[in-house]
Formats: C-alpha cells, structure tokens, sequence
C-alpha cells in the first residue's frame, strides 16, 4: 500500500487500482507526518519566481506577467497535475532580494522543502548558481543564462521562430519584422537568431527588429515604433503573444488589416491568442508538459541525488489561426 500511495511507478497496475479504490472506498489520508520521519522528507517542493532585487511587481514585466499573463498559470498547474498524484506540496514563492534568497536557501538547508522548481529569466540573477553550490535539488524552466550545472527543461525557441518565418514566407509577405524578448534573456536571443537564420535561407537577409519586454504594452510601443521606420510592413513575428497582442491593437489604430495588410504570428498558445481580435496563429510552446516534467526530473533528484544532471528539449508546433 505505501508503494501506491507513495507514487512508485513500478507497482503492477492491478494492485495500484484496488488500493487506490479502497483508499476512495474508506478516505484514507496518509500521515504526512509520520511519512516525513521515515523518508527524512517533508513530500513539499517551491515553484520559485526569481525577480530583479527590490523590484516591486508592477515595475517588474516578467513578475507582472507571471501572475497576470497565463505563462505562469500554465507552469504551476502542469507542476500541480503531477505533484499531487505524486503526494506532493508546491509552495509558490516570489525571490527578488539577496535577504529573499538567503531564507530560500535556509529552507533548503534546514529541510523545511525538498526541492525547487525554478523561474529565473533576468541575466544577472545569482540564484541558479546558489542552488547548484547548494547542491539543492533543482530544476530550471528555460535554458540557464550562464553555462552552470542544472537540470533544465525548455522547448527548442530556435525551431519554433523558424516555423513563424517559414510561414510568414509561405503567405508571400515579402516585408517582414520582429519584436523579439529581452536579449539579456536565452528565450529572448533564441528566438530572434532562429527567426533572423530562417528568414536569410529564404531570401531576406535583413529584419527590422524591435526590443519589446514580453508585455502587452511592450508590443503596442514596439509595433508603433515599427510601422514609422517600415510603413510598408507586410509580416510581423512577436516573441510571445502578449506582444502580438499589443501589437494588433497599435496595426489596428493604424487602420492596418489583419491579416490583409500585415500578417501576425506570436509565440506561446497562451489565452492571449485566444483573446486577441483577430485570433493569433502562433508557435505552441507546450508549457504545461513542460511543467509536468520539471516535476518528474525533480521527484527524480530528491529521491536519488546520484541522477546526473539533464536537459529535456520540447518541439515547438504552429498553430494557425485568423492573424496570419
């Protein structure tokens, strides 16, 4: 019975539906307790954002994003959905002072969580780098920006701007620019080398581009910025979709048609593509997956501290729809 409620995997199938019937049959709830004595676990893990220091959250893009945008809804349920068959709490918490790290860090030491999921996207964070000296049991969603010793799960943002350009090109858009991330980020870099490679292998050696900040009104100001120096733009790639987003409303002030006038594609599949007028064709990232095995790849580590280090790259799909 403590393999299946424990959530080890290689229980015969059998055996795992009957204790888990008579576990909803009588309510059975295990001793949390009693469970973190014998394994010298508390069977909690932090999903930790880590922002600029002192910076507060409506200053923050990212942080601003994280908790209003659906990016990081999608990471906490996707880590929730496999925690919670796994017996698992997530603790959400914001790290944005060397104070904040300091106590993350204690917790870890102190064995008050047995792990960290991780959401570092500002180039001068120091906080991967504590927990690998740390020896924490970590795993990072998105490439690390230095090269250090972490496990790390991402979606291959090369690939995924490559499959905007292509289809940009695919519509005959012959004037074709990008908003693209922070290039302090790997996302941000990635995404803009990727969708720039793609374009020069069909012809167009040269793309506008514009800095944004992955924010609604990064997207706006950036396509606004745009439209001045390239009136005659006739394709667009933003870097997520709260961007394009942004950017379908300045193309709308300008009295652009989309698509007919300028084709939009953004990067994500969040609610914003949904929620954008006309509906965004974009390059899925599939976020929740991913969440799911930074889980996996953690509950791994804490349990065996031995597993090396490891990188789960995820395909990037297009989705189509009204924008482009």
């Amino acid at each position: 019975m403590s393999r299946v409620i424990n959530g080890v995997r290689n229980v015969d199938p059998a055996i795992t539906e009957a204790v888990n019937a008579a576990i909803a049959e009588t309510g059975y709830v295990p001793n949390r307790a009693a469970r973190s004595l014998v394994t010298g676990r508390t069977f909690s893990v932090a999903l930790v954002v880590s922002a600029p220091d002192d910076e507060p959250d409506f200053d923050d893009p990212f942080i601003g994003r994280a908790f209003a945008d659906p990016f990081f809804g999608r990471i906490a349920n996707g880590a929730l959905d496999e925690l919670t068959e796994r017996g698992v709490h997530l603790i959400l918490q914001r790290v944005n002072s060397a104070a904040a790290r300091a106590q993350l860090i204690g917790h870890l030491r102190q064995g008050d969580i047995d792990g960290v999921l991780l959401i570092s996207v500002h180039a001068l964070d120091p906080l991967p780098r504590m927990l690998v000296d740390q020896h924490a049991a970590v795993v990072l969603f998105g490439r690390p920006v230095d090269p250090i010793a972490i496990s790390y799960v991402d979606v291959a943002e090369r690939d995924g701007a490559a499959l905007a350009a292509e289809h940009l090109v695919s519509l005959g858009c012959r004037r074709v620019a990008m908003i693209c991330g922070p290039l302090d980020t790997p996302a941000g870099g990635d995404r803009l080398a990727g969708f720039r490679d793609a374009m020069a292998r069909h012809g167009h050696p040269y793309v506008p581009v514009i800095e944004g900040n992955f924010t609604l009104d990064g997207g706006e100001s950036g396509m606004l910025m745009l439209l001045d120096d390239e009136p005659a733009l006739d394709g667009l790639f933003a870097a997520n979709d709260l961007m394009a987003q942004g950017a379908l409303v300045a193309l709308r002030e300008a009295g652009k048609r989309v698509p007919e006038d300028v084709a939009v594609v953004g990067f994500d599949d969040s609610s914003a593509a949904l929620a954008a007028r006309p509906q965004l064709t974009t390059v899925l990232q599939p976020v929740e997956e991913m969440a799911k095995e930074m889980a996996r790849l953690l509950l791994a580590r804490i349990e065996d501290d031995s597993l090396p280090i490891t990188s789960v790259i995820f395909d990037p799909t297009l989705v189509i729809r009204d924008s482009a």
